[in-house]
């Protein structure tokens, strides 16, 4: 499943998924203590309900989470929950290569994934992604960049 890939599958609650989760825009510490109690077997836990795909280069310096679920907000597809990489490789090719992967398990399903551009340090939002082919299809009503990838098959192109 793997052959040639930067990533290794892992699995939701792996401590070094949790690691690089914590230093993601996204992480939250809830105030009842719970990812430091030490006793819930949960406390690394930080994909969330739904078909889920963990992903992590060998050295543990990126993260890539694919999340399949009904979202609130309407969208279709398999998300991209959470994309951190602090390692060396281009992210734009890590998406690619995760790209591949989330075809493999859910062929011809959208792909999309929600930017905060007031939390990101780039100037221009999402811009991996957008190196990667993804395309700005809109934003949430909070606010967030929508950024999508159609597969090819499911395109009048």
């Amino acid at each position: 499943m793997f052959p040639d890939m930067t990533w290794l599958p892992a699995r939701d609650c792996d401590p070094r998924a949790y690691a690089l989760f914590t230093r993601h825009y996204t992480y939250h510490n809830y105030a009842d203590g719970r990812r430091r109690d030490p006793s819930n077997p949960t406390r690394f836990s930080f994909v969330g309900p739904g078909e889920k795909m963990v992903l992590l280069t060998a050295d543990c310096r990126a993260l890539f989470v694919w999340r399949r679920f009904i979202d609130d907000s309407g969208q279709q597809g398999v998300n991209c929950a959470v994309f951190r990489n602090e390692g060396d490789v281009l992210s734009s090719r890590l998406i690619l290569e995760a790209e591949q992967l989330a075809r493999g398990r859910w062929p011809g399903e959208r792909l999309y994934t929600y930017v905060n551009s007031a939390r990101v340090a780039s100037c221009n939002p999402g811009y991996c992604f957008k190196m990667a082919g993804w395309r700005p299809c809109g934003t949430t009503k909070s606010g967030l960049l929508i950024l999508e990838k159609i597969h090819p098959e499911n395109t009048d192109d």
